[in-house]
């Protein structure tokens, strides 16, 4: 694979990020299994591979570190993320200094290894300042724990406050952003990815599938298929699959309409989904959540397609540029827009 760098960090990695929340209790539950389809990743090319703490309750990390160990970690970019909730003490989340530096050493733990390359903030934490976090993981920096910092899923307005806190404090600021983005939820295109470039962020999107509907597997007149999300997660997961909600309706024509499109071209829409995704001038990596050796050998040929302006333009008449069909694929709810009791007097 054509390596690319990661924003302004020199650090050269592959346009294809393995995403690893599918190994371990959440999707693939046999860790002798995942390891395979992770050194599979490694020797098809890929050399950037992402988790979180809270994949699995840590089990992820476990996974990713056994498939590591030994030689294999040196070629390896490795990040993972924190702040979501790992355990009943509230404490035990978030992005507060004293949270931050418990959990890059219970990270460092289940990964095996004495640093992490990238270390994400896995969404806002709307009641700590971000100069809180930031002189946090600095500081983490400086002790050699962590390499480099992103934040993940933030709101544009976020992404500037904190490059701009980073600079008045002569800190070490974010350099990295993952959010979501697919051919069915565009909404970055508007700000997010702008503002990633105009700071010289790199960014590693998320959910490159939209959650499954390009799959190929969502088409009209067929049942709807189980999807592991939402068994696994269930609420309010489930009902972004629920074909009685007419959103999820018109997120069907979409995704049949896009099927249509990727059969014409001779490509399957999964390749397709995946190769729109790194075409963009924004977007550094798509991170690929495989749970199956099928799912990721399936993936893999996207890194060397390339399409056609005929095609991209027929994907802007089915799904407009910078519009998310399901508002919630946006991937962060803000609380003031979530708790009526921020928003009323």
């Amino acid at each position: 694979m054509e390596m690319r760098t990661l924003g302004r960090t020199g650090v050269k990695v592959s346009p294809l990020c393995l995403g690893a929340m599918m190994f371990g209790e959440w999707g693939n539950a046999d860790h002798d299994d995942s390891v395979r389809i992770i050194h599979a990743a490694l020797d098809a090319g890929i050399n950037f591979v992402d988790t979180a703490d809270v994949y699995s309750a840590g089990e992820s990390e476990e996974i990713v570190g056994k498939a590591l160990a030994g030689a294999r970690r040196e070629n390896v970019v490795l990040a993972t993320k924190a702040f979501s909730p790992m355990g009943r003490d509230p404490n035990q989340r978030g992005g507060s200094r004293r949270w931050l530096v418990r959990a890059v050493e219970d990270s460092l733990r289940r990964l095996g290894t004495d640093h992490i390359d990238l270390y994400q903030i896995h969404r806002p934490s709307t009641d700590t300042d971000v100069e809180e976090t930031l002189d946090a993981l600095t500081d983490l920096q400086r002790a050699g724990k962590i390499l480099y910092f992103g934040s993940s899923t933030y709101l544009p307005s976020q992404i500037v406050q904190a490059q701009w806190a980073a600079e008045r404090r002569h800190s070490g600021r974010f350099v990295t952003e993952q959010p979501p983005y697919s051919m069915l939820a565009r909404g970055i295109e508007r700000e997010v990815l702008p503002v990633c470039q105009q700071y010289g962020m790199g960014t590693l999107v998320w959910s490159p599938l939209g959650g499954g509907w390009l799959s190929g597997k969502w088409r009209k007149g067929a049942d709807a298929p189980e999807t592991s999300r939402a068994t696994a997660f269930g609420g309010a997961m489930a009902s972004r699959y629920d074909l009685s909600d007419p959103v999820n309706q018109r997120k069907l024509d979409a995704a049949d309409a896009l099927a249509e499109l990727a059969e014409k071209n001779d490509m399957t829409l999964v390749q397709m989904a995946i190769a729109w995704t790194i075409r963009h001038p924004g977007v550094t990596s798509a991170i690929i959540g495989p749970r199956t050796m099928d799912q990721l050998t399936s993936q893999l040929p996207a890194a060397d397609l390339v399409l056609s302006d005929d095609v991209l333009d027929a994907i802007d008449e089915i799904v407009p540029p910078g519009t998310n069909i399901r508002a919630d694929d946006a991937g962060y709810v803000p609380p003031w827009i979530g708790n009526a009791a921020l928003r009323r007097r």
